[in-house]
C-alpha cells in the first residue's frame, strides 16, 4: 500500500500543481484502503541542504501549499499505518512507533520536475535485491511482489 501511495503522490508532482496535490493522493488511496497516513513525518525540498522547504505533507488538498515549479527536487516519503494515523517517538530521539502498535511502512523516491513533469533520481534496486536474496520474506499485501517486477 505505502509503495502503491508512494506512485500516487510521484503521479501529481507536475508543475503547476501545489504541494497539497502530492499529499491529498497519497491520503485518498491509503484511506480508501482502510490504512492511516502518518501526519507528524513529511516529506521535503532536496537542496544544498538535506531538508528544505517546502514541506512534502502525505495529506492535505489538492489548492493547498506551494506551487510545484521546473526545476524543483522533493522527496517524497510517505508513512502508512495499517492502524490509525497516530505515531509517538521513543525516548531514543530516532524511533517513531505507532500508538496503536499496528505495523507501518515508509518508502520515499526523490524527485526532480523536468519539462514539467517528475523524473525519479533514487532507486530501489537495493532493496530489490535483497527481497530477490532473502528466502525467509513473505509478501505483505502483494507489496514485495510489485518491488520486485517492478
Amino acid at each position: 500500500m505505502t509503495y502503491e501511495c508512494l506512485y500516487k503522490g510521484i503521479e501529481q508532482a507536475r508543475e503547476g500543481n501545489k504541494i497539497g496535490s502530492i499529499g491529498q493522493a497519497v491520503q485518498k488511496h491509503a484511506e480508501l484502503n482502510g490504512f492511516g497516513v502518518v501526519r507528524e513525518l513529511v516529506g521535503h525540498g532536496l537542496g544544498r541542504d538535506l531538508h528544505e522547504d517546502p514541506q512534502v505533507p502525505n495529506f492535505g488538498r489538492r489548492r493547498q501549499g506551494a506551487k510545484i515549479k521546473e526545476g524543483m527536487v522533493l522527496a517524497i516519503e510517505p508513512m502508512i499505518n495499517m492502524g490509525k494515523k497516530d505515531v509517538y517517538s521513543l525516548n531514543d530521539g530516532w524511533t517513531v512507533v505507532t500508538s496503536d502498535g499496528k505495523p507501518s511502512a515508509h518508502f520515499e523516491h526523490d524527485v526532480a520536475i523536468i519539462n514539467g513533469e517528475p523524473e525519479i533520481l533514487s532507486t530501489f534496486s537495493y532493496v530489490e535485491e535483497a527481497i530477490q536474496k532473502n528466502p525467509y520474506l513473505f509478501p505483505l499485501n502483494g507489496v514485495s511482489e510489485k518491488i520486485i517486477s517492478s
